[in-house]
């Protein structure tokens, strides 16, 4: 790709997070990422590079481990003249969302990232001139935490997501509570998915966006900018799930299209596109998993009508949900039993700083790196070995905790689809489609005390103004442990 050549009017802004931002072509398939820093706090050429091979490296050499070859496109390094890249910050710099202007987008060094436009087709060229339809899904932990460490028994019952809710609207983050449930949407139940994705798509907040030829049409652009008319969504999919234009329009035509996009979504995340063989496997029995939230909006509907209990479908093994579940399981300790170990190796640096690069902490992120994190064993033997391994355990877990999920539809001809293009198919239409996992930067070793003190905050505010006016009914429920397994697939 010869960026040199194209003109800075042919990108667009795209979005951002912490640290970096991300403009896309107009025309081609194709995002850069640029790092952000604050202020008069800009790294040199050579620690950005180095800050952007660590992203290029985790992906390739760990996070394509735990997800397969098709769902992880970690990109490649390139360098671009400097003129471009101030022109460019120049003409995308009224489009960022005040709140994330604080930082500044690097000029200086001229490196950045050439990602996939994950928005659009990854996986067959004859699609791209076609329509594109993609939702951006943010699923969150998908189970509820089963350490022993676990010092409130609400954790047992209520999964994270679902408990921080209400702290973030006490916050004014958000307006009201979303009736999603990440345990729903992890169930593999596709009547408890269906549940859940209804619900993202009730209230998006940061959860849920869905693109359309690589422009976002429902959901939000920053923490309170939300788009929740599904009218309007409805006018944008009738063409892709009835192109006929046969159906009419008005609230049954809204709830027809909205049913048909749910049932899409729902088949590609149990779909398996990735053909990678397993290879070594580890399993560890986890003898109190639950696959029910006390407080999902579900399951109080099922109280409601007089029953108890849904039987669980469980997750097809390829499908990325399942790869993701499996990742996020890594946090075997929860961050209870994780942060007596964070401060044990703490203390190791404080003593001997020198090691920090011997122990990968900042990297590389290679294959050696990845073998590490195979050991699963949780007899602790006071070592700093052992309490390094579940730190990094906890970094991937944490990591799969916030990936984002992008599938990709295009609508797709009888004739053209085989055994070799995965497809869906709706009462009106058919879709080829990819599915892929986007975010995956290794979550900073030095925001564990962050993470340690957020979840206290989260189960003392659910406690004290949550729990104590929820109906006592709902205490009773789901009572049964349930085996899960933890399941490593190194490919």
């Amino acid at each position: 790709m010869e960026v040199e050549k194209m003109d800075e009017n042919e990108w667009k802004y795209h979005g951002e997070g912490n640290q970096s931002l991300v403009v896309s072509h107009c025309q081609r398939c194709v995002v850069l990422r640029f790092l952000k820093s604050p202020p008069n706090q800009n790294k040199t050429p050579e620690e950005i590079l180095h800050h952007l091979q660590n992203i290029v490296d985790f992906g390739k050499h760990v996070m394509k481990q735990f997800f397969g070859e098709n769902y992880v496109h970690h990109g490649e390094i390139i360098q671009l003249p400097l003129d471009f890249v101030r022109q460019l910050c120049l003409k995308i710099q009224p489009e960022r969302p005040e709140c994330r202007c604080d930082k500044d987008m690097d000029t200086l060094s001229g490196y950045a990232m050439c990602l996939p436009n994950l928005t659009r087709l990854q996986t067959f060229r004859f699609a791209e001139h076609r329509p594109i339809l993609c939702i951006e899904i943010k699923p969150k932990c998908g189970f509820i935490p089963f350490s022993s460490h676990v010092s409130q028994e609400i954790k047992h019952k209520v999964c994270r997501y679902c408990m921080h809710q209400h702290l973030k609207v006490a916050n004014g983050k958000w307006k009201r509570p979303s009736k999603y449930c990440p345990l729903d949407l992890f169930s593999g139940n596709k009547q408890r998915m269906h549940f859940a994705l209804k619900s993202l798509l009730q209230e998006a907040q940061n959860n849920l966006k869905i693109f359309k030829n690589g422009e976002l049409i429902y959901g939000c652009k920053d923490d309170q900018d939300c788009v929740s008319d599904w009218n309007d969504l409805a006018r944008h999919l009738k063409p892709f799930f009835f192109p006929s234009n046969g159906l009419v329009s008005g609230p049954h035509c809204t709830r027809t299209i909205v049913k048909e996009l749910i049932h899409v979504i729902t088949m590609a995340l149990l779909s398996s596109t990735d053909t990678c063989r397993a290879g070594h496997v580890k399993t560890v029995p986890i003898s109190q998993g639950r696959s029910y939230c006390e407080a999902s909006a579900f399951n109080k509907e099922l109280v409601r009508n007089g029953k108890h209990k849904l039987e669980s479908s469980g997750l097809p093994r390829g499908c990325l949900l399942y790869k993701t579940l499996q990742a996020q399981m890594l946090d075997m300790l929860d961050i209870e039993g994780l942060y007596p170990l964070y401060s044990r190796v703490e203390q190791y640096l404080e003593e001997f700083p020198e090691e920090r690069s011997t122990l990968q902490i900042d990297g590389p992120y290679n294959e050696v790196f990845y073998e590490k994190l195979l050991d699963l064993s949780l007899e602790d033997d006071g070592t700093v070995a052992f309490a390094l391994t579940k730190v990094q355990q906890y970094r991937i877990a944490m990591t799969a905790k916030d990936c984002s999920i992008m599938i990709a539809l295009s609508p797709c001809l009888q004739d053209e689809c085989s055994e070799q293009r995965p497809v869906v198919l709706t009462s009106k239409s058919r879709f080829t489609f990819s599915v892929s996992v986007l975010d995956l930067d290794l979550k900073p070793y030095e925001s564990i005390p962050h993470q340690y003190k957020l979840d206290g905050e989260i189960v003392n505010y659910y406690l004290k103004n949550v729990q104590a006016k929820e109906d006592p009914v709902m205490s009773n429920l789901f009572k049964e442990n349930e085996d899960c397994t933890l399941v490593l697939h190194k490919v």
